[in-house]
């Protein structure tokens, strides 16, 4: 499974970049006047503070301000400060004496600098905030305190019109004592990522008016009750409240003519959105996924919508056409994780602008839609994944011309994979996911001709035959999982010439001949896993010499021979299952030398998932009889509801029935990298973190959970376990 990935042509910098005034430029030096003196000996004041005495290196005395780096002058006086990712590490009390209080600045960013201690806001005696500062940029640090103390600023700065405190540590406790959040002339303000919590944040801040408020951003707290009093804010433009604990039926957001930017995802929203947003006419990006919003698509204004999510929620029935009539400006369209049904509209086609389409994990059912999607011409992303499509793949696929990325995994596909499939010499295509569909024959040849791809998942279907070597000449392709089918012959050499390969995942198919030493030159690899083959041989010193390698997966093989110590010098390394072979000797004392540090840009912590279920159930993720009409994850959720035990393989259970508490922990691992909402699962660095705290092997924090009310898996805070290897799943 890939990660759901978002092409977001709206972010929200750049509506900030629309606010800041541009820092002016300072070509050659002026002639150096007193006020131009007293900013200077501001700034060499500021410079001396600092802990690290070679920060600012060109902050030099008898030399004009305007000359040192991150100065930026209007005449001869210091105008905007511009230290961003300078690791200044100092607090708000030293910025605010020999910073904020320059007479003549305007703009100040001191975004990850490394600023600590209170959020507090002081000024010695004869000094004060700058009368001209209007932009104060401070995220990215780790200022503490109230949210109380946050009005300090707009009334120490009085022109102040941009403030972003966002990914601090401010919180929201307890109702301030002060009666309002005065906003006076702020148009922007962004508090996202911090510690706010409780039922009243919005109400307060916005309790003295809404003033001139162009842009509210909250997300990623833990902020929940009313926030109905937005809809008194008709200059708002930009409101993200999304990742918070809201569980209300979203109120009317009343005159939002002036709102272009909603993002209310990641919350518990209910009740009739269609009415709530009818006003706002203007809108260009609408995230309402991760919510609780059922029934039918509703009619929304979205005739200047270039950005719709409605992901995640239990929207039924069909597609409307009141979305299709009025899609003329859509650039992004995500529908997945809902119950909608039916066929891809023809009308969808009216969708000219369209780059982005993500209908997943729905109820989807026909045969692929190939002719809508190739009147799409600006097409780059198509998701049809986890739905019920079927048919053969034509091979007019290869003219979807501007293509980067089709997911078509998790249906009823069939036969052949066309050989035309990369008949364009034209095409871009980066990834290309066919997984867990009903695909036979062999793999083309003829894939290579795909010479951007990135990401090849071919697994879980009834493939036969060989891997083509010319599958070698794919020189972008880190990722080439093509596990659980029924393919034999040997690995072929040629993948030495893979140089970017990162995941080479082959377990459950009927490769034989040895490991080639070719793959020595890939020297990227962080998983190669090649378990429940007919591989035999040794197991290659040569393996050890991979700096990047974190997991090696050799199981159920016939290789033979002794553990080659070299596999000690994998510093990465964090599994090595090397169980039902024919290995013979002692075990290295230079494997318990490696230290387990995990390699960064890891395989998707979805796919992982998949992988562990497998092996704590002892089941194929097909093997319906089983399922029902389920597959493998939802087999275990429906169980995690009920008795939650039954899922593990009962040839586990004979080894020691008290592994049943150690194999919860391992499950509880699983379904945290399975949670169906992308952002609540961990990444593959944080379960490798989780893995080097189960190395320690005392138990695990008894708040975890597994299934969650909406029939997701919540998020694992592992603490302390344990682990012991497991036998590999039989097919």
């Amino acid at each position: 499974m890939k990660p759901h990935k978002s092409i977001s042509h709206f972010p929200f910098p750049f509506f900030l970049l629309l606010l800041l005034p541009p820092p002016p430029t300072s070509a050659t030096p002026p002639p150096t006047s007193s006020s131009s003196y007293t900013d200077a000996q501001q700034l060499l004041s500021f410079k001396s503070s600092l802990p690290i005495p070679t920060l600012l290196p060109n902050w030099l005395p008898n030399q004009n301000p305007c000359s040192f780096s991150g100065i930026f002058c209007n005449g001869t006086r210091v105008s905007s400060i511009h230290l961003s990712s300078v690791s200044l590490s100092t607090n708000l009390t030293v910025v605010s004496n020999f910073l904020m209080a320059l007479d003549s600045l305007e703009s100040l960013s001191l975004k990850s600098v490394s600023l600590s201690g209170s959020i507090s806001l002081h000024f010695p005696p004869g000094s004060k905030c700058s009368p001209l500062l209007t932009s104060l940029d401070l995220a990215h640090n780790s200022l503490s305190g109230p949210l109380s103390d946050v009005p300090n600023f707009a009334a120490a700065c009085s022109a102040l019109t941009f403030l972003n405190l966002s990914s601090n540590s401010l919180d929201f406790s307890t109702i301030p004592f002060s009666s309002a959040f005065p906003l006076r002339t702020l148009q922007v303000l962004d508090l996202s990522y911090n510690k706010i919590t409780g039922p009243n944040v919005v109400p307060w801040i916005l309790s003295d008016g809404c003033g001139n408020l162009q842009s509210l951003v909250l997300k990623g707290n833990k902020i929940s009750g009313e926030m109905s009093v937005v809809s008194t804010c008709s200059k708002l433009e930009h409101l993200d409240l999304s990742s918070n604990n809201f569980s209300i039926s979203l109120p009317s957001f009343g005159d939002c003519s002036a709102l272009d930017h909603l993002d209310i995802s990641g919350n518990k929203f209910s009740g009739d959105v269609g009415r709530a947003i009818s006003s706002c006419k203007q809108l260009t990006f609408l995230n309402l996924s991760m919510n609780h919003f059922n029934g039918p698509i509703p009619v929304m204004p979205t005739n200047s919508l270039k950005f719709l999510s409605l992901g995640g929620n239990g929207f039924q029935g069909i597609i409307p056409m009141s979305l299709m009539d009025s899609c003329a400006e859509l650039v992004e369209l995500d529908l997945s994780a809902n119950s909608l049904s039916g066929s891809v509209p023809d009308a969808l086609s009216s969708c000219s602008l369209l780059e982005s389409l993500d209908i997943s994990g729905n109820n989807f059912s026909s045969e692929l839609p190939v002719e809508i999607l190739m009147k799409l011409a600006n097409l780059k992303a198509v998701s049809l994944s986890l739905n019920n499509f079927y048919g053969t793949l034509p091979d007019s696929l290869s003219k979807l011309a501007t293509l980067e990325s089709l997911d078509l995994s998790s249906n009823s596909f069939s036969g052949s994979i066309p050989a035309g499939l990369c008949g364009d010499p034209g095409n871009i295509w980066k990834e290309l996911y066919l997984q867990n569909n009903l695909f036979t024959g062999t793999i083309p040849p003829s894939l290579s001709n795909c010479t951007q791809l990135v990401s090849l998942d071919l697994s879980f279907n009834y493939l036969k035959g060989t891997i083509p070597s010319s599958l070698g000449s794919l020189s972008k392709l880190r990722d080439l999982i093509i596990w659980l089918n029924q393919l034999s012959g040997e690995i072929p050499q040629e993948l030495m010439y893979l140089g970017s390969l990162e995941n080479l995942i082959l377990d459950f198919n009927e490769l034989t001949g040895s490991i080639p030493i070719g793959l020595s030159n890939c020297t990227n690899l962080n998983w190669i896993s090649l378990a429940n083959n007919k591989l035999s041989g040794e197991v290659p010193g040569w393996i050890g010499k991979l700096p990047n390698l974190a997991i090696l997966k050799l199981s159920n093989n016939s290789f033979s021979g002794s553990i080659p110590p070299e596999l000690g010098d994998c510093k990465s390394l964090i599994w090595l299952d090397l169980n039902t072979n024919m290995l013979n000797g002692t075990i290295p004392p230079a494997l318990f030398k490696q230290s387990g540090n995990i390699a960064v840009n890891f395989v998707a912590s979805k796919t992982y998932g998949v992988v562990l279920l497998e092996l704590l159930t002892g089941k194929r993720p097909t093997d319906s009889a089983d399922f029902g009409d389920n597959n493998l994850v939802g087999w275990v959720k429906q169980h995690a509801k009920l008795k939650i035990s039954d899922v593990f393989d009962p040839e586990l259970m004979k080894e020691d029935v008290r592994l049943e508490i150690e194999l919860l922990q391992h499950l509880k691992v699983a379904c945290a990298c399975l949670d169906d909402r992308p952002w609540r699962r961990p990444t593959m660095i944080q379960v490798m973190a989780m893995f080097k705290e189960i190395q320690a092997g005392s138990g695990m924090d008894s708040q975890s959970t597994i299934a969650t009310e909406d029939g997701g898996f919540g998020v694992v805070e592992m603490v302390e376990m344990s682990i012991k290897e497991v036998p590999e799943s039989k097919q």
